[in-house]
């Protein structure tokens, strides 16, 4: 990994942490922070060292919304200002089982973590807002403290359901709870969003992060890469399927699982009562 200015890498044993580190701005979003965090999860998503990547928030906050010296230049010019900057040349997209590009069905500007074939488990440590509210519903599994504050905010400074949250969130959470969240912008914390089905689980504080290391630890040792890959994309996929286009999709990548060697690996491992040594091929 490169060198980045707010955010911070360390990959051990398989799982990559990205921690967005602004702490004094409760680590607030920002063009340069978005191109870090992409770049850094595109490059994950093709290192076959890295098997899982867990997203937190240093210091007391996992991420505030976009930063307000950004909010009041697009209030005062009526243009973003937080437009993603350039980071280098853009690898070639994922695709699906019939060929088409994961960025395709999920363009925007978090389609990259859908696009991802590996499993993205964000640590909510604090507090959640805005676009850092979407950008934690784009991560397959999310964990959260029990006292973390959450609020969608974009009713409060006029905005509008930004980034493809109208979508992800009557998804997640049903209709009604969608809309209740974005009108009236409230604050509700961890326990609630566990209610909710906004995230996974909540738990104290004080064991969420070693709640997550263990689950990513589970990931990276337990299970197979490729099968993790290909279960990310089937359900992705999904939302654009026929349940019966979704069912002849699942039939041919059952029978190239059978070919596999982690196929092979996984009732060897079982037979033999053993710790898998999955390759994710």
């Amino acid at each position: 990994m490169p060198a980045y200015e707010q955010i911070e890498t360390a990959t051990k044993d398989a799982v990559l942490t990205i921690t967005l580190n602004r702490p004094d701005r409760l680590n607030a979003w920002t063009g340069q922070m978005h191109s870090e965090v992409e770049d850094a999860i595109t490059r994950a998503g093709s290192d076959d060292a890295v098997r899982v990547i867990v997203i937190t928030g240093a210091g007391r906050g996992f991420c505030a919304g976009a930063d307000m010296s950004g909010l009041q230049q697009t209030s005062n010019t009526g243009q973003a200002s937080t437009a993603p900057a350039e980071t280098g040349p853009t690898p070639a997209p994922a695709t699906d089982s019939t060929g088409r590009s994961i960025d395709a069905l999920y363009p925007g500007r978090f389609g990259y973590m859908y696009a991802c074939p590996k499993p993205i488990i964000a640590a909510i440590n604090g507090p959640c807002a805005g676009i850092g509210l979407i950008f934690a519903l784009y991560a397959d599994m999310r964990f959260a403290a029990e006292d973390a504050k959450f609020t969608t905010a974009f009713a409060q400074r006029g905005l509008i359901a930004e980034h493809g949250i109208a979508w992800l969130l009557p998804r997640l959470i049903g209709e009604a709870h969608a809309l209740d969240l974005l009108f009236t912008a409230r604050v509700f914390k961890g326990d609630e969003a566990a209610r909710l089905g906004l995230v996974n689980r909540a738990l104290p504080g004080a064991e969420l992060m070693d709640h997550v290391t263990g689950l990513a630890s589970h990931l990276a040792t337990q299970v197979s890469p490729r099968s993790l890959a290909i279960m990310k994309r089937q359900i992705r996929e999904t939302y654009a399927q026929t349940f019966a286009q979704s069912l002849a999709i699942a039939d041919t990548e059952m029978e190239n699982s059978f070919a596999s060697f982690d196929f092979k690996e996984g009732v060897a491992s079982f037979v033999e009562k053993r710790a898998p040594a999955f390759e994710g091929r």
